[in-house]
């Protein structure tokens, strides 16, 4: 049973604005591919924006080229030795998904490969071309057009780590194959008492 649930797109920025490793996924022509990134971020709200730094070099900056999409799914901590492998590894020698057994559907609005199990959230992105920043920067702009997230850790536009939901706590690459995994979640006050 998927405890994942569509997630409003004027939500969609708060699935990766706190900074986490994710995995750009893309297919084009029969081939299809996943790598890791640890630079992405939301751009724009309204309609939702985000931005993703592919290097030149990678097999799945060529394959959203030719597909005109991408898919961004946010791992879990349960899925750190996964997320370093395909990000260590290219997939113009070998299909990623078969090589590690990745269990990915067809994104429902582009068809863009997503995962669900072990992941928090994935989002499906329409490319935005932007030839100097993909040149001169190699950050990639997709616009989101369908997202979810699995609603025992992102429910109702929001976070919430808990012990309950330790595998699916995001991860943020420091480097090297080390990661930090987010965690500790605590509550401000607002109005500030004097």
């Amino acid at each position: 049973m998927s405890h994942f649930r569509p997630v409003e797109l004027h939500h969609a920025s708060r699935l990766i604005n706190h900074g986490p490793t994710v995995l750009v996924t893309a297919a084009h022509g029969g081939r299809r591919n996943i790598m890791a990134a640890a630079w992405s971020m939301p751009v724009e709200f309204t309609p939702p924006r985000i931005a993703v730094v592919i290097d030149k070099s990678t097999y799945t900056r060529e394959l959203i080229t030719g597909a005109g999409a991408f898919g961004i799914c946010v791992p879990g901590a349960a899925l750190m030795d996964l997320t370093y492998a395909v990000g260590s590894e290219s997939g113009r020698d070998m299909d990623k998904f078969a090589h590690y057994g990745i269990d990915a559907a067809a994104g429902p609005v582009l068809g863009m490969p997503i995962l669900e199990q072990g992941c928090a959230a994935w989002l499906e992105c329409r490319w935005i071309r932007e030839t100097h920043t993909e040149s001169a920067y190699d950050t990639f702009f997709g616009e989101v057009v369908s997202a979810a997230a699995d609603a025992r850790i992102f429910d109702n536009g929001h976070w919430n780590f808990t012990d309950q939901n330790v595998a699916l706590h995001t991860l943020h690459h420091l480097g090297a194959g080390k990661f930090v995994v987010a965690g500790n979640q605590v509550q401000a006050t607002f109005p500030v008492s004097k």
